[in-house]
């Protein structure tokens, strides 16, 4: 294991963190990675909307995920709920943070509308790159490719240095996508809670989720909001067009 890795309790697991040194003054900027992703996994991006907003960040691993504990059971229905009731409250305290700018991208977007619409936490911002609110085909059709990719190619070996145990990471998140218990997993209920400014940015080629997601938050959220549809992108707009996601967040932050 890298000795520079550093590690907090929270949510009852040891998971693995990295504090961007900023400004005090200025608001928090937590990222809350995808539902295969990592800390490792946002590479510099964090440093670099941290050093264009002059914000601190913290950007870890959820539990199952990259060098945080490994998962003991499987992740059940409520998952991204038990992160935004549980690990992210605490991580919070642990770091003493107040309204923070959450940065959630596909499950960590969904966590933070739980977190926001719940009233676990009281965000001063949400920004939310390819959010899911309900399952939809499409997604799970994509699901059940990258099963079949994970089996058949080297996936795994690729996932290896951002993940201790990379199939336990995969399966923990491809399985309970593909749980029929979770088809009908629908969190827009909460929606009408948030009154928190909000930014979305979705690739136009999201093969995740269509514009039907952007369309249920737009409608629901009581908050000011503002989306971005980028061209030439698939469902990660920080890593298909990072310039332009970048700039877009900077420029969002430093309304706040």
């Amino acid at each position: 294991m890298n000795d520079a890795r550093t590690f907090v309790t929270a949510g009852g697991h040891h998971l693995e963190y990295r504090w961007i040194a900023g400004n005090a003054e200025r608001p928090t900027l937590i990222f809350l990675h995808e539902g295969m992703g990592s800390l490792a996994m946002w590479k510099d991006f964090p440093d670099a909307l941290a050093n264009a907003t002059d914000c601190p960040a913290l950007v870890y691993s959820r539990y199952g995920y990259g060098w945080s504990d490994t998962l003991t059971e499987p992740f059940q229905p409520d998952y991204m709920h038990r992160e935004a009731s549980d690990a992210l409250p605490d991580l919070m305290r642990a770091f003493e943070v107040d309204r923070p700018v959450l940065i959630g991208h596909s499950d960590g977007a969904s966590i933070a509308l739980i977190a926001a619409g719940e009233g676990t936490i009281a965000p001063g911002a949400l920004i939310l790159e390819a959010p899911h609110v309900f399952v939809e085909d499409v997604t799970i059709a994509s699901i059940k490719a990258a099963r079949e990719t994970f089996s058949t190619t080297d996936l795994a070996e690729r996932m290896a240095p951002y993940h201790r145990d990379p199939i336990s990471s995969f399966q923990g998140w491809n399985d309970i996508w593909l749980n029929p218990d979770f088809r009908d997993w629908n969190i827009e209920k909460l929606l009408p809670a948030i009154a928190c400014p909000i930014q979305i940015i979705q690739g136009e080629d999201d093969e995740y989720g269509t514009s039907e997601q952007i369309r249920k938050i737009e409608a629901q959220i009581s908050g000011p909001w503002e989306t971005h549809i980028l061209a030439d992108c698939r469902h990660s707009p920080h890593r298909d067009q990072r310039e332009q996601t970048l700039q877009a967040m900077a420029a969002f932050i430093g309304k706040l």
